[in-house]
């Protein structure tokens, strides 16, 4: 009998999805008690590029890649932010502050407010570490590793896009608990987008790094809601 190739092996692996996985849960629990230097996404990167590399995979294999048509997949994700933008400010966060009884902690991002000089290396932030770097990691390592378990049936994607966006949400429990369901459901689309797209990075990318510019402006102005 032939002997099964390791990465192949590996691929199949249970123990292994146990280990990274457990590793996931270990960031997040170190990042709660303030552990982590300054963002746990490199970390988390980093379990994935182990990831892959050890099953023979690449980030292009998760979708990290061009899209097919660049003006398209543009056009596609300033429209999808623009919408997830309006969403947020005008019905899901007066909705979910009315409900909880206060407004997403942002409170970190104070100093922001009428300094461009800060606004300029926050928005720097944003679409590497915030949107490329997050993207990254949770819609295409985390997204896949949890439907991977489901050998990427139907099924396992619609687990994997609820799970996922719930460990989206976690990671930003430091807004409270507004701002950790608001990310709830920014996961959820933005995960949503990600397989619309045929497992393209691209469009959540761009998309989320757009509301999330929009946000910092609107910080720096003084004109976000529940900013003083």
């Amino acid at each position: 009998m032939e002997a099964i190739p390791r990465k192949q092996w590996l691929r199949d692996s249970i123990a292994l999805v146990i280990v990274e996985f457990t590793g996931v849960a270990g960031l997040f629990i170190a990042d709660v008690y303030h552990h982590i230097f300054f963002s746990k996404t490199p970390y988390l990167f980093l379990l994935g590029w182990i990831s892959l590399r050890l099953r023979g995979l690449r980030w292009k294999d998760v979708g990290f890649a061009r899209p097919k048509n660049w003006a398209s997949a543009f056009g596609i994700a300033v429209a999808a932010g623009i919408v997830m933008e309006l969403f947020e400010l005008f019905v899901s966060q007066p909705l979910l502050a009315r409900w909880i009884g206060k407004m997403p902690d942002l409170s970190d991002f104070a100093d922001v407010v009428g300094n461009p000089k800060l606004l300029l290396i926050y928005l720097l932030l944003v679409w590497t570490l915030g949107a490329l770097g997050e993207e990254v990691v949770y819609r295409g390592y985390l997204m896949n590793r949890v439907a991977g378990l489901f050998c990427n049936a139907r099924t396992g994607w619609a687990v994997s896009l609820v799970v996922v966006s719930v460990a989206f949400g976690c990671a930003h429990l430091d807004q409270g608990s507004t701002g950790m369901v608001e990310n709830i459901w920014n996961g959820l689309l933005l995960g949503g987008l990600y397989l619309a797209c045929g497992r393209n990075l691209a469009v959540p990318v761009i998309a989320h790094a757009f509301t999330d510019t929009i946000d910092f402006v609107l910080i720096y102005m003084g004109k976000y809601p529940g900013m003083r």
